[in-house]
């Protein structure tokens, strides 16, 4: 769990985003934006895949922003089943951007935040893009391809997005899949494991 939770409002296309930022640790070498999963299974900015993760790359130097999307906590809006989180994303990203000019962007998402952040990627350059438990096959909108350097983590024991729907999506990409053995979709038990990974691929 993240000790402190710094709030930023970060102001989206239909109102304002309650968006946690992580300082990066030490001079920040980039800046990321992490999206959460399904607020309708109870995802929020807080989830602890989403803080593991925030925890990980600040560690690397990433100034982190873990935003609440559209409708969820305090957040403006209604969900939108990942099609205007897609817009509350980019908007998170620009914001970011202008809070550390000239640093590289990672675009990070776990589940359905996965889906949205890849999304957001097809939208908008930037350098890094963190896949982890992605919800592929779930909504009517596919996934889309990712850029080859993607880094992508799924449990083998996903009860939620069975990993051979990720391997289905990412074969035809010739996509590496860094898969971590006897792990769920949430990552139960897993989590210093899953914050390794992050820090040994990045």
């Amino acid at each position: 769990m993240l000790k402190a939770m710094n709030k930023v409002a970060v102001a989206g296309p239909v109102g304002m985003l309650d968006t946690i930022y992580v300082p990066a640790q030490g001079e920040a070498s980039g800046v990321a934006v992490i999206c959460h999963p399904n607020p309708l299974q109870g995802g929020t900015h807080t989830n602890k895949v989403v803080q593991t993760a925030a925890k990980a790359l600040s560690q690397l130097g990433y100034a982190c922003y873990c935003p609440n999307l559209r409708g969820v906590g305090d957040s403006d809006g209604e969900h939108d089943y990942g099609n205007g989180e897609v817009d509350d994303a980019v908007a998170v990203a620009e914001y970011a951007r202008s809070q550390h000019p000239g640093l590289p962007l990672a675009l990070a998402g776990f589940s359905f935040g996965g889906f949205v952040a890849a999304r957001a990627r097809a939208r908008i350059e930037a350098d890094k893009l963190l896949l982890m438990g992605v919800a592929v096959g779930k909504y009517p909108i596919p996934t889309p391809d990712v850029p080859a350097d993607a880094l992508v983590i799924h449990g083998e024991e996903d009860e939620v997005i069975p990993l051979a729907a990720v391997m289905d999506w990412a074969r035809p990409q010739s996509l590496p899949v860094l898969v971590l053995p006897g792990a769920g979709h949430f990552f139960h038990g897993r989590l210093v494991q899953l914050a390794q990974m992050i820090q040994r691929c990045w």
